[in-house]
């Protein structure tokens, strides 16, 4: 029995799920319907800001099995120091929180720079009664992740995917050897590819299912 198999958090998560795959059939219809000339304004645009406050709606979240993976990840190397770039409706947040808490405790510092956004999460989190091991960062990552970084045992990529890199390179200094990193749509930051891919940079790296890339710290 664990916090993300039982009440109130598999039920919690049932619902979220589905009403995040909803949220991208919407998405996907959407973007169909949208004329070739729409413009360049996407989730690889420089003007990120935009494009994710036009997404404010919508959960853009990981999948059920990259959850159940961050969880194992969590779990499995007794993490006490998680951060993640991306809160968005907190499913991923949800998977994290309950490792810790079933490692006995431990802190997810989590960034998010949409106010709705933040206000879901932190619902969502007092619904499954994880609070307590979650500290959300209000504001642009660049900012938020700057300061106040602790060693890290895993990290999630799952915002703005053009700043993988520069959110690797503020974190990167705090990363402890061994300390995993998930990257959701990794493909979509070519930059961030190359340095976790490049042995020398002192990675090891390997996609995950079709969206994923892991990496391993490895001084």
């Amino acid at each position: 029995m664990t916090t993300l198999t039982t009440p109130p958090l598999a039920p919690l998560l049932a619902r979220l799920s589905a009403d995040a795959a909803a949220s991208t059939e919407k998405l996907r219809q959407e973007r169909a319907k949208a004329p070739a000339d729409a413009g360049a304004l996407g989730p690889r645009s420089g003007d990120y800001r935009t494009y994710y406050a036009r997404m404010k709606e919508y959960h853009l979240a990981v999948s059920p099995q990259t959850g159940t993976l961050l969880y194992m990840l969590a779990r499995g190397s007794a993490a006490r120091t998680v951060v993640e770039f991306g809160t968005s409706f907190g499913i991923s947040t949800l998977h994290i929180a309950a490792a810790l808490k079933d490692n006995g405790g431990g802190r997810l510092i989590t960034t998010e720079f949409e106010p709705s956004k933040i206000a879901h999460a932190r619902n969502n989190l007092r619904a499954a009664n994880l609070q307590e091991f979650v500290e959300i960062r209000e504001g642009d990552a660049l900012e938020t992740l700057a300061r106040d970084i602790p060693p890290i045992d895993l990290v999630l990529l799952d915002g703005a995917k053009p700043l993988y890199l520069k959110v690797l390179n503020l974190l990167e200094p705090h990363l402890r050897s061994g300390a995993m990193l998930v990257a959701d749509n990794a493909d979509w930051c070519p930059e961030y590819l190359e340095r976790v891919r490049t042995a020398a940079n002192g990675y090891l790296s390997v996609p995950f299912g079709a969206d994923v890339e892991l990496s391993m710290r490895l001084t």
